[in-house]
C-alpha cells in the first residue's frame, strides 16, 4: 500500500497514467483532499497546502474536518469460518467480538 503521512494525516497515493504523476487523497477527512506531485519532496509540499486549504474551508464554514467512526460494522463470513471463530473465543474465555477485535488490532497499523 503506498500511504504517506503528513503532520498525523495519512494520504493514500496512486501514479496517475494520464497525466504522468502521483495523486494522492488524504484519508479520514469529512471530504474530499487530494494533491498531485512528480516527487515525494513535492508530494509533501503539495500534501500540505491541500491539507491546510481542507481545514480552513472546514473552519470557515464551521464543519468538523475529521470523518467520525461509530466503531460498529457488519461482517460477512463463510459459516465455517464463523464457527472457528466461535470455537477459538470460547477456548479463550472470550467473545468473538473481543477475538476478532484483538485479531485486527495486531493486523492494522
Amino acid at each position: 500500500m503506498n500511504v504517506m503521512t503528513v503532520d498525523g494525516y495519512s494520504a493514500r497515493l496512486e501514479y496517475d497514467a494520464e497525466r504522468d504523476d502521483f495523486r494522492g487523497e488524504i484519508l479520514g477527512l469529512n471530504g474530499s483532499a487530494e494533491f498531485y506531485g512528480r516527487s515525494p519532496k513535492e508530494l509533501r509540499a503539495e500534501f500540505r497546502k491541500s491539507l491546510k486549504v481542507f481545514l480552513q474551508v472546514c473552519e470557515e464554514n464551521g464543519i468538523d474536518p475529521h470523518r467520525h467512526f461509530s466503531g460498529k460494522f457488519n461482517l460477512r463470513i463463510s459459516p465455517k469460518l464463523h464457527e472457528r471463530l466461535a470455537i477459538q473465543a470460547q477456548a479463550k474465555g472470550v467473545s468473538i467480538n473481543a477475538l476478532v477485535q484483538e485479531c485486527l488490532q495486531k493486523g492494522v497499523v
